[in-house]
C-alpha cells in the first residue's frame, strides 16, 4: 500500500498544467502627486487614467453584463509608496446595503474588492474590500487554503455615498504586498462587486464558475516600471493591563512588547512577536465530553491566525499545541495531592518567516519558545509542599518548502520538530504534499505522504500516513475517490492534531451542483457518499456507512438543506472502550437532520435545525433529537442583536464509564445539553465597536443504576453485578458554564488601537445530574466567580514614517 501511494503520487507530478484564457488589460498610471484618500474623485490623477469597466456577473446568473444605471468604473494609480485604487459603483443610494460592522465581517453591506498578484501565478492573491459602511477587510488567498481573512494589514480607504452610488477610494502601500522589483512588468488583478440586496457579484475579468481557481480568471496590470518602494519594516509596539480577581484573590500585570514585521526582501518578510500578550483572546466554547478523543478549539491569538497558509500545508500545524497545557501529569504517591497546575505554558517569543518567489517557490519558517512550567503538590500529611517539572523549556519549529507551478498545481515538503529539555518527548515529522490539476482544470490528483518519529526515553516511535485523492473537478455533475491511512505508530500531536490513527479508510463521493438559477432555486448541490473503514493493523473492518446530502439557496435568498446519513450492519468501535484491543459493536445507525435559514438581509432572520439519531438493532432503546432556534434582529445600520437556544437530548445512550481492573464497564445513559448564546454589537462608525457576548452552556449525564461488562466479542453484559454504587466514583454529571465578554474597540489611527475587555466566567462540574436546569444554573451562580479587566493599547508605526521625522 505504501508503494503504491508513493508511485500514484510521484506519477501524478508528471500532469502538466496551464489555463489559457482571454484576459482583460489595464494600464496604470504613475502619480505625480498622490491622491487624496477622501472619497472624492478630483485628484489630478483619476481624470485621465485608464478606465476598467464592463464588470459581467458570475453569481447568480453567469455571462450577465451590468447595466448602465449599476455600472462600475475603476481606475489604478501608483507611485513609489503605494497604489492607489478609485471606484465609482453606480447605483441608487436608497437600495445601497451599508450595514456596520467589525473589520473582516461582510455583514449586510454591499462591496468592492481589489484583488493583486504581483506574481501573476493565479495562485497567491492578495485581497483588499471595502464595504460600502467603510468597513475593511482583507486577506490572502490561494487554492489550497481558500480566503484567510485572519491575515490583516494597514491601508487606508474611504467611502462617500454620493446621487448616483457610491465611490470607494483605497491607498495599498507597497508593505502590504510581497513582489520582486525585476519582474513587475504584469501583474494579475481583479476587481470584485457584490450587491447585497440579491447576493448578485460581478467581476471586472469574466470567471467561469464551472472549473477551476477564481485566480486564473484575474486581468493583467501593466504599465508600471521604476519601482523604488521603501523599506518595508512596521512596528507595533503595545502596553497592556490584566486585572484579575477570582474567588478573593487578586492579581494585577502589566505588560509592554513589541510585534514586527519586516521585509526581508521584496518577496519575504519576517513576522515576529518578541514579548508575546495573548490577554484579549476569547473565551473557547467549553462542552462536557464524554468521547475518548480531546476537546479541541479554534485559535483565537492573532500572530497563529494571520499568513499561516503555508505552515498549513500537510495539515502538520495545530497552532493551539504552543502555550498549551503541559504534556505530563506529575507523579504523586498516595499522601500527595495537586494543590496547583498550570492551565497554559508562558509563549516566550514567536517568529515567522514566509514568501514565494516570482517562479512560485514558496520557504516557511516558524520558530517559538515557551517557558518551563511546574506544578505544586502538596503533602496532605505534613502540608509540606514540592515542585514538579509537568513541561519543560520546549523550542517548536517549522520548515516548508513549496513549489507552485502553472497555476493551480503545487508540490512540497514540511518538517515541524519540538524539542523539549531534559528527558521529556521530542518529536519531529514530516510530509510531502501535492496537489495536481490538469491543463483544462477538470481533473484534480491530491497526494499526502507522511511520518512521524517520536523520541522517547525508551526509544523511537516511527509511524506512517498516507492520503490520495483524485477527482473531477469541473461541471456540473462531478465524483471523487479518496484513500486515507495510519497506521499504530503515527502522531502528529506534539504540534498537530490527528484525533486517532490506525485507520484504513476508502471514501467514494459523487455530486451534482448547478451554478445558474433554475425554477425556484438560485442554486443547488446534492452529494451521495460511500465510507467503508478498516484498522491498518489489524487489517480488521470497523464500519459502512453512506449517506445523501443536499442544500441550495432559493430565489428569496433562504438557505435550506439537509442530511441521511445510515451505517448499515455492525460498526465496530475501537477507541470508545479505552483498552488496547477492546471494541464495543453498534448496528444499524440511521441519522435525519436538516436546517433553514431565511433571508437574512431583511430587519428579522431566523436560523432552525433539527435532527434525530437512532440505532435499529435488538435490546437497544436509543434516541437522539435535537434542535437549534436562533433568531437576529437588525434594528439599523449600527445596532444589533442575535440570540440562539440549542438543545440535544439523548435517551438510551451507551458508553464508557470506567475500568474496574480488567473489566471495561459501560452504561446506559439519558445525556441532554441546553446551549444559549446571546450577540450584541453596536458599531458607532468602522472604527468604534462595542460588542457583548453572553453564553451559557449545561450538560447532564444520568445514568441507569444496572451498569455492563465489555466481553471480548464487542457485547455487554449486566451480569457481573457493577452497579452506579459498586464502582468506585458516582458516573453522574452536571456540567455548566457561564461567559459574560463585553468589548469595546477604537481604531483611533490606521493599525493602531486601544481595546478594553471586561470578562466573568463560571464553571460547576458535580454528580447532581437529576438537578433541573434551573437549579444548576442557581447552583452555578453560587460558584465564585472570576472577573478579568484588560485594556491594551497597540499603536502602528511604520519605519519611513519615523524616517521621514528624523530628516525634517
Amino acid at each position: 500500500m505504501k508503494l503504491f501511494h508513493l508511485s500514484f503520487i510521484m506519477f501524478s507530478l508528471c500532469i502538466c498544467a496551464t489555463a489559457q484564457t482571454s484576459k482583460k488589460q489595464l494600464k496604470i498610471e504613475r502619480a505625480e502627486v498622490a491622491p487624496k484618500i477622501d472619497g472624492v474623485l478630483d485628484d489630478a490623477i483619476w481624470a485621465n487614467a485608464q478606465e476598467a469597466g464592463d464588470f459581467i456577473q458570475f453569481r447568480p446568473n453567469i455571462n450577465v453584463k451590468e447595466t448602465e444605471v449599476n455600472k462600475t468604473v475603476v481606475k489604478l494609480a501608483y507611485d513609489n509608496s503605494a497604489l492607489y485604487v478609485s471606484a465609482h459603483l453606480y447605483d441608487d443610494p436608497t437600495k445601497i446595503a451599508k450595514q456596520l460592522s467589525s473589520r473582516d465581517n461582510f455583514g449586510n453591506a454591499d462591496f468592492f474588492g481589489f484583488i493583486v498578484n504581483p506574481n501573476n501565478d493565479a495562485q497567491n492573491d492578495t485581497e483588499f474590500f471595502v464595504l460600502a459602511s467603510g468597513t475593511q477587510a482583507d486577506a490572502i488567498s490561494s487554492p489550497s487554503v481558500g480566503e484567510d481573512f485572519g491575515w490583516n494589514s494597514v491601508w487606508s480607504s474611504a467611502v462617500q455615498i454620493v446621487a448616483d452610488g457610491w465611490i470607494v477610494e483605497m491607498k495599498i502601500p507597497y508593505r502590504c504586498l510581497r513582489f520582486d522589483n525585476n519582474n513587475i512588468e504584469t501583474w494579475g488583478i481583479q476587481f470584485h462587486r457584490r450587491f447585497r440586496r440579491d447576493e448578485s457579484q460581478y467581476t471586472w475579468n469574466p470567471i467561469d464558475v464551472s472549473k477551476g481557481n477564481f485566480g486564473l480568471y484575474h486581468g493583467e496590470l501593466k504599465g508600471l516600471s521604476d519601482l523604488d518602494p521603501p523599506t518595508r519594516l512596521s512596528l507595533y509596539p503595545f502596553v497592556s493591563t490584566v486585572q484579575n480577581d477570582f474567588d478573593g484573590v487578586y492579581e494585577s500585570n502589566f505588560n509592554a512588547g513589541l510585534d514586527v514585521k519586516y521585509g526581508i526582501t521584496e518577496n519575504f518578510t519576517l513576522d515576529a512577536t518578541l514579548i508575546p500578550d495573548f490577554s484579549q483572546a476569547g473565551f473557547d466554547n467549553i462542552t462536557l465530553n464524554l468521547g475518548p478523543f480531546e476537546q479541541t478549539f479554534s485559535e483565537q491569538r492573532q500572530f497563529f491566525t494571520e499568513g499561516v497558509d503555508l505552515f498549513s500545508k500537510g495539515d502538520l500545524f495545530f497552532s493551539r499545541r504552543v502555550g498549551s497545557a503541559p504534556i505530563t501529569d506529575p507523579v504523586t504517591s498516595a499522601n500527595e495531592e495537586v494543590v496547583d497546575f498550570p492551565e497554559s505554558v508562558k509563549v516566550l517569543n514567536a517568529i515567522k518567516v514566509s514568501g514565494r518567489t516570482k517562479g512560485g517557490l514558496g520557504l516557511g519558517f516558524f520558530n517559538s519558545f515557551t517557558e518551563k512550567s511546574e506544578a505544586t503538590i502538596e503533602n496532605i500529611d505534613t502540608g509540606d509542599r514540592r515542585k514538579e517539572v509537568v513541561e519543560p523549556f520546549t523550542n517548536y519549529n517549522i520548515i516548508v518548502v513549496d513549489q507552485q507551478f502553472n497555476g493551480n498545481s503545487s508540490i512540497g515538503i514540511i518538517n515541524t520538530n519540538v524539542t523539549r529539555k531534559g528527558s521529556f518527548r521530542d518529536a519531529n515529522v514530516t510530509a510531502i504534499t501535492s496537489d495536481i490539476t490538469n491543463k483544462r482544470n477538470t481533473y484534480q490528483i491530491r497526494g499526502d505522504i507522511k511520518m512521524s518519529n517520536i523520541n522517547l526515553e525508551t526509544g523511537t516511535l516511527t509511524g506512517f500516513s498516507s492520503f490520495v485523492a483524485a477527482r473531477k473537478a469541473h461541471g456540473n455533475f462531478r465524483y471523487s475517490i479518496d484513500h486515507n491511512y495510519a497506521d499504530t505508530k503515527f502522531d502528529p500531536n506534539d504540534l498537530g492534531l490527528q484525533f486517532r490513527n490506525n485507520y484504513n479508510n476508502l471514501g467514494i463521493d459523487i455530486n451534482y451542483r448547478t451554478f445558474e438559477p433554475s425554477g425556484i432555486w438560485n442554486r443547488y448541490f446534492a452529494n451521495f457518499y460511500v465510507n467503508y473503514t478498516m484498522l491498518a493493523e489489524p487489517n480488521t473492518f470497523t464500519g459502512f456507512g453512506l449517506g445523501l446530502s443536499a442544500n441550495g439557496t432559493t430565489k428569496k435568498l433562504n438557505d435550506i438543506g439537509g442530511n441521511i446519513n445510515l451505517l448499515p450492519g455492525k460498526q465496530y468501535d475501537y477507541f470508545e472502550p479505552r483498552k488496547e484491543g477492546s471494541f464495543f459493536i453498534r448496528e444499524n445507525g440511521v441519522n435525519l437532520n436538516g436546517w433553514w435559514n431565511s433571508n437574512n438581509n431583511k430587519k428579522i432572520s431566523l436560523s432552525v435545525n433539527i435532527g434525530a439519531e437512532t440505532l435499529l438493532e435488538d435490546g437497544r432503546d436509543y434516541f437522539d433529537y435535537w434542535f437549534g432556534l436562533g433568531p437576529q434582529i437588525r434594528f439599523n445600520d449600527k445596532f444589533m442583536i442575535s440570540y440562539f437556544f440549542y438543545r440535544d437530548h439523548y435517551l438510551g445512550d451507551r458508553g464508557y464509564v470506567t475500568q474496574v481492573d480488567d473489566d471495561v464497564i459501560f452504561g446506559d445513559r439519558d445525556r441532554e445539553e441546553i446551549e444559549q448564546t446571546f450577540n450584541a454589537s453596536y458599531n458607532f462608525n468602522p472604527n468604534h465597536t462595542l460588542s457583548l457576548t453572553l453564553r451559557n452552556y449545561w450538560g447532564t449525564v444520568k445514568y441507569e443504576d444496572q451498569l455492563f461488562s465489555l466481553q471480548k466479542d464487542g457485547r455487554v453484559t449486566n451480569t457481573t453485578g457493577y452497579t452506579t454504587t459498586s464502582i468506585p466514583d458516582n458516573p453522574d454529571i452536571n456540567f455548566s458554564t457561564w461567559n459574560f465578554d463585553l468589548s469595546y474597540s477604537w481604531q483611533f489611527a490606521p493599525g493602531s488601537f486601544v481595546t478594553a475587555l471586561y470578562r466573568n466566567q463560571l464553571f460547576n462540574f458535580d454528580t447532581a445530574a437529576r438537578d433541573s436546569y434551573t437549579q444548576s444554573i442557581d447552583t452555578l451562580f453560587k460558584q465564585p466567580i472570576n472577573n478579568v479587566f484588560s485594556l491594551k493599547l497597540q499603536y502602528f508605526l511604520d519605519y519611513n514614517q519615523i524616517a521621514g521625522i528624523f530628516k525634517k
